[in-house]
């Protein structure tokens, strides 16, 4: 007869508390290759920005190399050669249940075929920023960065279908959520080469930090044959999980390592810590009410958010971070210089309509004027990124930021979406250039792109392969 396990749950809970609380686990620790190298990682930025754009200001005139900027992108001049504009791209994804603006945001990021609301709840699809997470997020202390106003409609990120990733609207949260329990500090790309990994000092056999589970992995195996499908599959789980806290152990116990040498011997660059933080436990309202009604306080926040996703790329908190930029709901006095209306959502209906002459005009200004306002405080950022030298490069050299809005424009507008990539994307990019696309190309393809760039290899993404105006077998041709 098989012998049959007594399965003593006060035995299994110390077992799970003892595999919670593992030591670093050397073993563990990716081996450093004789003579390798470590560069600066890509990262992934997207800076969108609410109510879509004025086309005809946005968009350049000539396709290929960049001349004369159009007055919205204006403000990055300075950054010509390192722009890649992309026109003629669209979502086609059809949405039941859900009012305009959850439509646009819904599919901003996803691309999703089909995006609804299912008992009063969400349903979208992966976005493209939680799939680079996925492939590159186990190499630093956040996964990801979710930064801004998102709200109830304007839901961007995106986990799994039902899955919401919340955005935090509060920078001291954001701030205390990059450094709590690590002081910031500018990885050394050069010296960490040599440290890549921990060495062993012995066999995995003989090395005493052996993984817990290893050590119980025969008798689990044992237990394993007498259990149903249901327990086995409970059992699975269980050390799955159990893994994956040791291997984030381990993971945090290698980078502290890393950082204390950063810390005795940094990077070229300099960091800026924000001295203009909110004070603690002070409700979110005080912070966020300002910003809709006074474009002073609108523009030091807007500022405060981008200094704090270019710091989490400095320190390699992160490699993939999204910032809601702006509000439907702002005002814009003092911005906008023509006529009388200031409120953003208003404006967004009235300076669009089906055809552009039949827009109110004063109200098309007056967008414009507020979308030039929204570049200008991005290509500050861009700028704060050109200045961080990371070893012989930059920055900016080392990163693929994507400039955009959940709408194509205000009128809840889904064609030929503002798409801009700044930065060299660590040289997978030839910038400098506007690439006109065969029109209503899913907005999909280009995700599909930064996906390979992040190392998420995946051919379909979004409605890059099912959309009936599906284009170049799912990609973008030229971007190099």
């Amino acid at each position: 007869m098989p012998q049959v396990h007594t399965v003593n749950r006060r035995a299994f809970l110390r077992g799970a508390r003892a595999a919670i609380c593992l030591p670093f686990l050397e073993q563990l620790a990716p081996a450093a290759q004789p003579g390798a190298t470590v560069k600066p990682p890509l990262r992934f930025g997207v800076f969108t920005v609410t109510g879509g754009t004025v086309l005809e200001s946005w968009k350049p005139k000539d396709v290929g190399a960049l001349t004369k900027l159009p007055s919205i992108l204006k403000p990055l001049e300075f950054a010509k050669d390192e722009l890649l504009v992309l026109s003629g791209l669209s979502h086609h994804g059809r949405s039941e249940g859900l009012n305009a603006h959850e439509h646009c945001a819904l599919m901003h990021l996803t691309g999703a075929d089909v995006v609804k609301k299912v008992d009063g709840k969400l349903v979208s699809a992966p976005s493209v920023d939680q799939v680079a997470a996925r492939a590159v997020g186990d190499q630093t202390f956040l996964p990801s960065l979710e930064l801004g106003l998102s709200n109830h409609e304007t839901q961007y990120s995106w986990r799994a279908a039902d899955v919401r990733v919340p955005y935090e609207a509060n920078p001291r949260l954001v701030f205390d959520r990059m450094f709590r329990g690590r002081a910031p500090v500018v990885p050394n790309w050069k010296t960490r080469a040599a440290n890549a990994s921990v060495p062993t000092t012995g066999t995995r056999k003989d090395t005493i930090d052996r993984s817990v589970l290893d050590l119980v992995r025969e008798e689990a195996n044992d237990l394993r044959k007498d259990l149903g499908a249901a327990d086995r599959k409970r059992l699975e789980q269980y050390l799955d999980g159990v893994r994956a806290i040791e291997k984030r152990i381990d993971f945090v116990e290698h980078r502290q390592r890393l950082e204390i040498l950063d810390s005795a011997n940094p990077g070229p660059s300099k960091i800026t810590l924000p001295t203009n933080l909110p004070k603690e436990n002070i409700p979110i309202w005080q912070i966020t009410n300002p910003v809709h009604r006074d474009p002073e306080h609108h523009e030091n926040y807007t500022r405060l958010m981008a200094d704090l996703m270019v710091l989490a790329f400095q320190t390699d908190t992160t490699r993939v971070g999204v910032f809601a930029c702006g509000s439907d709901e702002a005002q814009f006095p003092g911005v906008v210089t023509v006529g009388y209306e200031t409120h953003c959502h208003t404006l967004e209906h009235q300076g669009n309509a089906g055809r552009v002459e039949d827009a109110d005009p004063i109200s098309r200004e007056a967008l414009r004027q507020i979308h030039v306002w929204y570049t200008r405080l991005f290509a500050e950022m861009v700028k704060k990124m050109r200045d961080i030298d990371e070893g012989g490069s930059s920055l900016l050299d080392n990163t693929l930021m994507l400039y955009t809005s959940y709408m194509a424009d205000g009128g809840h507008g889904t064609h030929d979406y503002p798409a801009v990539l700044v930065g060299k994307a660590g040289g997978t990019l030839k910038t400098g250039r506007h690439l006109a696309f065969t029109p209503k190309t899913p907005v999909s393809n280009l995700y599909a792109e930064i996906l390979d760039r992040m190392g998420a290899k995946t051919a379909k993404f979004g409605e890059n392969l099912t959309s009936q105006h599906r284009r170049y077998e799912g990609k973008l041709p030229g971007l190099i």
